[in-house]
């Protein structure tokens, strides 16, 4: 028995080391499970682990391909792996049932179209969908508020009305108020100037969720921040849930009040991404699913997602687009780059065929997301050295540069920097196969 805790142990140290190594989730995520999950069995096809925390049962369970695959590297074969909760967890009473209930000041806009089920979930934006998910699991228990942030067309109004689908489906006699911030503040004045503004508050007192969109719009609204710093408090104190949506962290709302940007803090925020290559390929993937299409190629949904990836809505739109024309205009069985460089001609501008150091470098930024500054930056984290690795050996093997002078344009490196990172690389692509994978979808976009 000893001896198998000791190789059941030493399995899942040695899983989570090579998960790390391929940075499948977040430094802090990573911490969390690695501190509170133990590998328990491994039969013939099935590997249990356990969490006493709730929020490790979600996150492992989401990117459980990736930890399959992990696990069948360490040891040999493929098992499917799943995580439960430990019996000696605490386990949150539910609340007692409510009578019905409509709302005078503001309706629930919850869209039924918008669900955990379908938001395609990548390295740009797991935090704040595991972490959306925890709280739909346990409302008000779990980060109170939470705050996700991020630019327009991103996936947070999604997360929201996900947020608010999941609860209702697990406590449907929960009051759950979904408003945009503009609404709010609209929903202030007109309750100060009809001398309701008791009644208005007393309705999201009453509340079990409240959910947010757009919260930026209360800021330089005084009476607002008054009556918003109220209802905040009373449903905190309550342990009734709060989330909420802006387009920037607290710190950055201008006009907001210290008291206000100091209670967004006191729970969880969570920046969303713009959707990297794979993901948003994945999109697309779903998209088509959804509305019955799987006759596209797969050179034209790169060529989507390498040029149109700025966001989801725009990813969406050029799909959109990309399905009409082929409609209307060259009804055909099969979507291939002909149909597809009809259909964009006049929205993306003749790229020009020479490879330089820029077309690569850019290449390299949309890929793991990061921008051009922190790629010729000082940092060293593991977030920006892998992928200025990745570009000093691309530029090395595609154009052929010497050392020292592709040293100068990424930040004024001395050389022996670009032959350690081009060693590395080499090394990195005969040993790991998710590595291999992902310098190859990086000479895939540059090649086009």
């Amino acid at each position: 028995m000893i001896a198998n805790e000791f190789y059941l142990s030493n399995v899942w140290e040695r899983t989570l080391e090579y998960l790390d190594e391929k940075q499948v989730i977040g430094y802090d995520m990573y911490n969390s499970i690695s501190s509170d999950s133990r590998l328990i069995s491994i039969t013939e096809n099935k590997a249990l682990i356990l969490c006493s925390m709730f929020i490790n049962t979600v996150i492992i369970n989401q990117i459980h391909e990736a930890i399959e695959q992990a696990l069948e590297t360490v040891i040999g074969r493929y098992v499917t792996v799943n995580a439960e909760l430990q019996q000696d967890s605490p386990v949150f009473e539910k609340k007692v049932k409510k009578s019905d209930f409509e709302f005078h000041f503001f309706r629930t806009y919850l869209d039924p179209a918008f669900t955990f089920e379908n938001f395609v979930v990548g390295r740009s934006n797991i935090q704040s969908q595991v972490s959306a998910l925890t709280v739909a699991n346990n409302p008000g228990y779990s980060y109170n508020p939470l705050f996700i942030y991020g630019n327009s067309g991103l996936g947070k109004t999604h997360l929201l009305n996900a947020i608010g689908n999941k609860i209702g489906e697990n406590f449907p006699d929960y009051k759950i108020g979904f408003i945009s911030g503009l609404d709010f503040v609209e929903g202030v004045s007109e309750s100060i100037r009809e001398h309701v503004i008791d009644q208005f508050k007393k309705e999201f007192y009453d509340l079990d969720v409240l959910l947010v969109d757009d919260i930026q719009f209360i800021a330089g609204k005084e009476k607002t921040h008054e009556v918003f710093f109220s209802i905040f408090n009373e449903l905190v104190n309550n342990r009734k849930q709060i989330c909420l949506t802006s387009d920037r962290m607290p710190k950055d709302i201008k006009g907001l009040e210290d008291r206000i940007i100091s209670r967004f803090n006191q729970g969880l925020n969570v920046n969303i991404e713009a959707p990297e290559y794979e993901t948003s390929i994945n999109i697309l993937k779903k998209k088509l699913t959804l509305n019955g299409r799987q006759n596209i190629d797969d050179e034209v949904l790169s060529y989507i997602a390498t040029n149109f990836s700025q966001d989801v809505r725009q990813l969406e739109g050029a799909l959109n687009r990309l399905l009409f024309f082929a409609i209307t205009f060259a009804p055909v069985d099969h979507i291939n780059m002909n149909v597809a460089l009809e259909a964009f001609k006049d929205q993306i501008p003749e790229a020009s065929s020479e490879l330089n150091v820029t077309v690569i470098k850019k290449a390299v930024c949309d890929y793991y997301n990061i921008t051009k500054q922190q790629l010729d930056s000082k940092i060293r984290t593991k977030k920006i050295a892998i992928p200025r690795q990745v570009a000093m050996y691309l530029v090395r093997k595609h154009l052929d540069l010497p050392y020292k002078e592709i040293g100068e344009k990424f930040g004024k490196r001395d050389h022996s920097t670009v032959i350690n990172a081009c060693e590395r690389v080499e090394k990195n692509i005969r040993k790991d196969d998710f590595y291999k994978k992902a310098v190859e979808d990086i000479e895939t976009l540059i090649k086009q």
